[in-house]
């Protein structure tokens, strides 16, 4: 039966302890890349979440803007004047700032909070509030807490699911929790309450009521977003930046991946899991060539050619590849699965991601066994005999 079977798989299968070690080098490589770079999917995912979840076509901030949880002031003035434009149908002004909440259970514990604020009259947020919602925050005092935050706030939607509204606190102040939405925490935003325009400066009574964060620029149908940001740059002074949705989630996903040590820890743990898995694969190949150089000689002094060696030797790498990539994948999937739970962070595997690992993978194997292949080329039978 084993006449059947892969010389290179033949040969892998004789040093039990041997594959064993490279099975569980590979694995923890494979490990460390997919985590390195689920985490890093995860950052730009997270990071956009209220990026993607306001509606909007255009979008104003201030040129001082880089991410969402540093905006920079600007005056309301401004947004207002895109309104002059034909095709801009309507535009909601939006405050935001961090806010120090305490847990609703003790009272005691303070930690940041993303408040968010807009007038419920105007469009923008029906992607995360209800209508019912919208009317609610239109009392004073009301907000809406994300169910989808930091444990560290407290029970608050469990609190809530129980008891209905209640007090919390926020600046020091004694508002009630009206309700629920649920978007999602990411690495600069563990949680985040959104509320009218008017709460927001009852919760921040510094803030000037004339300068504000973000302005939401909504199209008439059919309006070329593009034309308009261009004829809006170019007839209001520079004090502003004008920029599409696209562009506005792409400034935040730089600010993240290249612009903080986080991005660049990403990439690198990616980067170091290649190396250790590729030296793995090459030390494995190389003494394994090592080891059966009289083997190899033999069947050079037989006819074999050195293209039939080489196929040997990248029939191991090959299967390294695929045995190590197997339990590699299968722990980085319940690793994402606590992480996920504990964080709130998007982490999941999907079959592209998971196909693109295992190119990756294979890549990585491939190149050890190309870098081992030196050895079999200064085989000479006559010297083995």
């Amino acid at each position: 039966m084993s006449r059947f079977l892969p010389l290179g798989w033949l040969q892998l299968k004789h040093q039990k302890l041997r594959l064993l070690a490279a099975i569980i080098g590979i694995a923890f490589a494979v490990i460390l890349i997919t985590v390195q770079l689920e985490f890093s999917q995860a950052l730009s995912v997270s990071a956009v979440r209220y990026h993607s979840a306001m509606d909007y076509e255009l979008v104003m901030v201030s040129p001082k803007t880089t991410y969402l949880v540093s905006t920079k002031q600007f005056p309301r003035g401004r947004l207002y004047q895109a309104t002059g434009f034909k095709g801009v149908s309507a535009v909601t002004p939006v405050y935001t700032q961090q806010g120090s909440w305490r847990n609703p259970a003790d009272r005691t514990s303070a930690r940041n909070i993303f408040v968010v604020g807009f007038n419920p009259s105007d469009r923008g947020f029906a992607r995360l509030l209800t209508p019912d919602q919208h009317d609610l925050v239109k009392l004073p005092d009301r907000i809406i807490f994300d169910q989808r935050g930091r444990p560290e706030y407290g029970p608050v939607a469990a609190l809530f699911e129980s008891n209905g509204s209640y007090e919390v606190d926020i600046n020091d102040r004694m508002p009630i929790l009206a309700g629920l939405y649920s978007l999602g925490t990411s690495f600069g935003l563990d949680g985040g309450v959104i509320t009218s325009d008017l709460n927001f400066l009852r919760a921040f009574p510094k803030r000037d009521k004339s300068a504000i964060d973000i302005g939401l620029i909504h199209l008439e149908p059919g309006a070329d977003p593009v034309q308009l940001q261009r004829e809006i740059v170019a007839a209001i002074p520079g004090d502003v930046r004008v920029l599409t949705r696209e562009e506005f989630k792409a400034q935040e996903i730089n600010h993240w991946s290249k612009t903080t040590p986080v991005g660049y820890m990403f990439t690198f743990g990616a980067i170091m899991g290649l190396v250790v898995g590729f030296i793995i694969v090459y030390q494995i190949l190389f003494a394994d060539v090592q080891d059966h150089t009289g083997e190899y000689a033999t069947l050079k002094a037989m006819g074999y050619t050195h293209g039939y060696l080489r196929g040997v030797v990248l029939q191991q790498s090959l299967v390294l590849a695929v045995l190590g990539f197997i339990p590699g994948i299968t722990i980085s999937i319940l690793v994402f699965g606590k992480a996920a739970d504990a964080t709130g962070l998007p982490l999941s595997m999907d079959a592209r991601s998971a196909g693109f690992l295992f190119l990756l993978t294979l890549l990585m194997c491939a190149g050890s066994g190309i870098l081992a292949l030196r050895k079999l080329r200064s085989i000479d039978p006559a010297e083995v005999f």
